[in-house]
């Protein structure tokens, strides 16, 4: 393998690109007309646009990135996350003209990528689910009956969902008609799929989730777990690992039922296996992402290992270089994901220009970036800037570390999650590990977080006063 295109863009693009350098692999990007100046256009050894800045004229056009591929002579395409990563159709056309997918074949992205049919292909090997009906249903009179059954409160989920859409949680049977209507709409209009199941909504749950990796000689490990119960609008904003809550018995468990997952869909290479965890910490499968994770950099620093490295060599067809009884883990890893976003203003995308952008550094600071100064956020894609995370020899550490470097993070020209982050690692609930996926709606409050910006603003205004009048004084004195 000795070229590799990565169909994406930002910080996935680079963090795969950094890796393929490492590796002695030449790499190419492409790039819409919105990225033309993107850094990971210039860090690539060859990039071609492929079109204006709306992802459906450039980063979903599966063929023309094939197309490109073959053209430049390239071996492998790296999908990255989201846009084409978990597309069954794309992978497999990339199998067809010849190159190689840095991924899973099509079938496992095709039967992970249903919640239903995940949920029946993994009921045979004895998976813990949440109680609720494991076939779609558009019969609102037969579905109401079923969630009575079920009990309520109950979760209305689209199978073909993801990111909370065509996700609703409905309390009484006077509201389960008017919430399925929207759930169903909502994921024909996300998805062009209108399946929905009913399953029992766990009222306090934490989210678990397992990173596993599988090589093409039937050998499949998990790398222990990530945290992921710090979510807004049902998508996640800190991860962590290992977890502040599971034992050793509960992870080898945890573990054990995540390769199953993998084992069921003959997955090959990087994947994660969700599960929710109940307050008596009994856990669930929930489903599985069969592309890496925007949350991995977690799971390498605790074991040591280059997640993308590993999907290029399982790729290549080696053999994974160690067994589940050599990975341990060392320490404790957090991460925020910096978007630009107004945590103050219901976290809507704050869209500008990057007056001022300086990255923290030092020892256990690692910042997977994708902007520079000056450059301007696009409206047309997911406002991630990077993923901040620190290291640490314990929890308390990684969180001391992860405070110190949010206040070392210097954003002018927009509006980012930074102070949320902030507030969370400082936020008993958190500090404690008492918390779970309602920490935004239980404990976070906007107001507190402007009073305190307003403090800190007062106090740099008073310090900069005091300088001045000094500096002034010391104009004033004779020689």
């Amino acid at each position: 393998m000795k070229k590799i295109l990565v169909a994406n863009r930002g910080e996935i693009a680079l963090r795969v690109m950094k890796t393929a350098k490492k590796m002695g692999i030449k790499t190419v990007a492409v790039f819409s007309e919105a990225d033309r100046n993107a850094p990971h256009v210039r860090f690539a050894d060859e990039a071609v646009c492929i079109g204006p800045a709306p992802s459906n004229q450039s980063y979903l056009l599966a063929d023309k990135i094939i197309e490109v591929a073959k053209s430049l002579y390239v071996d492998a395409i790296h999908p990255g996350y989201g846009f084409l990563s978990e597309n069954a159709s794309f992978s497999q056309k990339v199998e067809d003209s010849g190159l190689t997918f840095i991924g899973p074949k099509a079938h496992s992205i095709e039967v992970m990528g249903s919640k239903l049919a995940a949920k029946d292909t993994v009921k045979a090997y004895n998976i813990p689910m949440v109680p609720g009906i494991d076939k779609a249903i558009t019969d609102v009179d037969k579905a109401k009956k079923v969630a009575e059954e079920i009990g309520f409160p109950i979760l209305i989920k689209a199978s073909a969902g993801g990111g909370g859409k065509g996700m609703r949680v409905v309390n009484s049977v006077e509201d389960f008609e008017s919430q399925m209507n929207r759930a169903v709409s909502e994921a024909i209009s996300s998805f062009g799929d209108g399946s929905v199941f009913i399953e029992k909504y766990v009222t306090s749950p934490r989210h678990i989730e397992i990173q596993i990796i599988a090589d093409t000689h039937g050998n499949t490990v998990h790398l222990f777990e990530r945290e992921c119960s710090v979510q807004r609008r049902h998508q996640k904003v800190v991860e962590e690992a290992p977890s502040a809550v599971l034992t050793p018995e509960l992870r080898a468990q945890m573990g054990e039922a995540a390769v199953k997952v993998a084992k069921s869909c003959d997955f090959i290479g990087a994947g994660t296996i969700e599960f929710l965890l109940d307050e008596n910490l009994n856990f669930y499968f929930l489903e599985m992402n069969t592309r890496l994770q925007v949350e991995h950099p977690v799971s390498e620093i605790i074991t040591g290992l280059d997640l993308v490295e590993l999907q290029i060599k399982v790729a290549r067809g080696e053999t994974l270089p160690f067994a589940q009884e050599d990975l341990s883990i060392k320490g404790h890893a957090l991460e925020l994901r910096v978007y630009a976003e107004d945590s103050l203003n219901d976290f809507l995308p704050s869209v500008g220009k990057l007056i001022t952008y300086k990255l923290p550094s030092g020892e256990g600071i690692r910042v997977d970036n994708g902007f520079e100064e000056g450059m301007d956020i696009p409206i047309y894609y997911d406002p991630m800037l990077a993923k901040l995370i620190t290291y640490g020899k314990n929890r308390e550490e990684a969180i001391e570390l992860m405070i110190k470097a949010i206040e070392d993070y210097e954003v002018v020209g927009v509006e980012t999650t930074l102070p949320f982050g902030k507030f969370v690692c400082e936020h008993e609930a958190f500090t404690s590990g008492n918390f779970d996926t309602h920490f935004v709606k239980k404990h976070y409050q906007p107001a507190i977080l402007e009073e305190q910006s307003e403090k800190e603003a007062k106090i740099a205004a008073l310090i900069a006063l005091k300088q001045y009048l000094k500096d002034k004084q010391l104009l004033r004195l004779p020689n």
